[in-house]
């Protein structure tokens, strides 16, 4: 099995410049983190964009849709902003003949607090255990997008009825 990774920006991405919180979206770090945890499964990273989520359009969704779409692998994680991943989770749950997760991070990865090594070994799990479908995965839990949305206030993912 061979899991394809997209990666599209955001948070988990993210570089800080000074203290007044400048950011640019830099180079994904979902490599670096997978080296780190030696896992032992075979993986191809590919970016699509690199943009804040808020800063995403109906375009750069329709990219992202359309690469997913046509990638050969069949197991597909995305790093995606925790802004619109709902969003983009959406669109993408059209596609039913693969099984495909989005996460991120609240914190950028760079950062010793973050919550992007976590997200990315439970969207793992969450990708090679769960059948055909699009899934959200953050927090620890794994979230049907038509279901799920971002709890600002709180800083997490939370099922809605």
């Amino acid at each position: 099995m061979k899991i394809k990774i997209f990666t599209v920006g955001g948070t988990i991405d993210k570089v800080y410049f000074d203290q007044k919180s400048t950011y640019q979206v830099g180079k994904p770090q979902v490599k670096k983190i997978l080296e780190i945890a030696g896992v032992a499964f075979d993986y191809e990273i590919e970016q699509i964009i690199r943009k804040d989520s808020l800063d995403m359009n109906s375009k750069d969704r329709q990219k992202v849709f359309d690469r997913i779409k046509n990638c050969e692998q069949d197991k597909v994680l995305i790093t995606h902003g925790t802004d619109t991943m709902v969003q983009t989770a959406k669109k993408l749950n059209t596609i039913k003949a693969k099984t495909i997760v989005l996460t991120g991070s609240m914190q950028p990865a760079r950062f010793r607090d973050s919550d992007a090594i976590f997200n990315i070994g439970s969207a793992v799990g969450a990708l090679v255990s769960s059948k055909p479908g699009t899934y959200i995965v953050m927090n620890g839990r794994r979230f049907d997008p038509e279901t799920v949305r971002k709890n600002v206030e709180k800083g997490v993912f939370e099922k809605i009825s």
